[in-house]
């Protein structure tokens, strides 16, 4: 008889139909108790629970990240309020199954059969037309509809189908809770490794938890590998978990919620003068495989948005570490990147020239047909010298402090402040400066003033 190569699973350990699935779909749990985690939608009270419980689930989406239970949370829906499960796959499918799928439920409604759940793995996969062929059936109660998805529903699903269902978050699962899962599929005979009769060194699992981010299928994956590679009767090493798990890859989408989340967390941690924040999502934005660009846009962007007169050299730093990058490209091109994502976040803040900006766009647009004052407008002819243009201007630098006061704004808006200067940094000279300008236009109104009680003129403007 052939010997069995050493470390390989026994076909003892499991029967044929249970080898056929690996390990995460074996030890599914069969019971709304027997499932790990997501209690603050399913302790006892919730009305997730109830509803199930009442057996009047409804039609609903799952929204979490992999591995926190969406495909294993259908299945117990189904199963405790006894409807058929039939599952649809968003990538290979279209709405002629949908069609199919809803007749065979109205065929069972009719004939007094069970209800049915269609359940929709990567629902925000679907087209608008397979959403839209979704909403008759699962309006007048033909099939119950669930979904489960990665990514936020206000963006991927129509509003149309979001009314008619109940959107429950689930969390990454937390390691205390993988870890429990772990422990139930080293000790569990029928459906997990109970008969390979293994030994687990140390903080093992724990450490299986842990990195399996917060997926409970992975963690289980990395245990059933690990399994394999000891044999029947062999010890799991932290060592041997670890070279199961290979590489822990960042949960990062450069296209979906994910990535503006991160890029809102590193700007947010910029804006609130937290380096360490702000330099940990930047390298977790780097490590997903982000574009650098990306990042050198958004701080460039809160360099006049977040700093602005505070420290004007904010700018300068960001456009010149974004011409740094261009030069050296990656790994060098990142030491320019964390430089900059250093300066901005320990730099003095100031949105002083955002409000500005908006008070200016807003007086633009209440007053869009004010005339520019005489004054200060330019006068290249002698018609427009006759006319007035330019008569009274005062000329800056004839003044030994280059600074005469006098009015530019239209009438309309004479003596509007859109710009105040911040007390931080660089804005503080400017506040100095201001005030200054402020005391001479007093001193020069009131020069004006006596000059026109005695009859004297300013000479022709410039």
């Amino acid at each position: 008889m052939k010997r069995k190569r050493p470390g390989s699973i026994s076909q003892t350990l499991f029967s044929a139909g249970r080898t056929s699935q690996p390990l995460a779909a074996r030890m599914r749990p069969r019971t709304l108790d027997e499932f790990a985690g997501q209690q603050h939608v399913l302790a006892p009270g919730k009305p997730l629970r109830e509803a199930i419980e009442r057996g009047i689930p409804g039609s609903m989406i799952f929204w979490g990240p992999p591995g926190s239970g969406k495909t294993t949370l259908a299945h117990l829906v189904a199963s405790t309020t006894a409807r058929v499960f039939v599952p649809f796959s968003a990538v290979t499918e279209g709405v002629p199954r949908i069609r199919e799928i809803v007749g065979e439920a109205r065929g069972r409604l009719e004939s007094g059969g069970s209800e049915t759940i269609l359940f929709i793995d990567e629902i925000h996969r679907l087209n608008k037309a397979q959403q839209d062929s979704l909403l008759p059936p699962s309006e007048d109660g033909t099939i119950t509809l669930i979904g489960a998805t990665t990514e936020n529903p206000s963006f991927e699903i129509n509003g149309a189908l979001l009314s008619r269902t109940r959107v429950f978050v689930l969390q990454p699962l937390g390691a205390d809770d993988i870890e429990t899962l772990l422990q139930r599929a080293l000790e569990d005979r029928e459906r997990g490794l109970g008969g390979l009769e293994l030994k687990v060194e140390g903080d093992t699992l724990g450490t299986i938890a842990v990195e399996a981010d917060g997926d409970a299928r992975r963690a289980l994956t990395v245990l059933e590998a690990a399994a394999a590679h000891v044999g029947s009767g062999g010890a799991i090493t932290p060592e041997v978990a670890r070279e199961a798990m290979q590489k822990r890859f960042a949960r990062y989408d450069k296209g979906g919620e994910e990535h503006f989340n991160l890029l809102s967390a590193y700007h947010k941690s910029l804006r609130g003068s937290d380096p360490q924040g702000a330099l940990y999502w930047m390298a977790r934005m780097l490590d997903g495989g982000e574009d650098p660009m990306t990042l050198f846009r958004r701080a460039i962007a809160m360099a006049a948005e977040d700093i602005g007169l505070a420290d004007p050299n904010a700018l300068l730093m960001a456009v010149a570490a974004r011409d740094a990058f261009h030069m050296l490209g990656p790994p060098e091109g990142y030491l320019p990147l964390a430089e900059m994502t250093i300066y901005l976040a320990t730099a003095p803040k100031s949105n002083s020239v955002v409000v500005a900006l908006g008070a200016a766009l807003a007086a633009a647009q209440e007053t869009p047909a004010a005339p520019v004052p005489l004054h200060i407008r330019n006068a290249p002819t002698g018609l427009m010298q006759e006319l007035g243009y330019g008569r009274g201007y005062r000329y800056a630098h004839d003044a030994p402090d280059a600074y005469l006061p006098q009015e530019y704004l239209p009438d309309e808006l004479r003596g509007t402040a859109f710009y105040a200067a911040g007390p931080f940094g660089y804005e503080r000279k400017v506040a100095e400066r201001m005030e200054w300008w402020e005391r001479k236009k007093g001193e020069g109104e009131k020069e004006r003033d006596k000059e026109e009680e005695g009859g004297t003129g300013d000479a022709e403007g410039r």
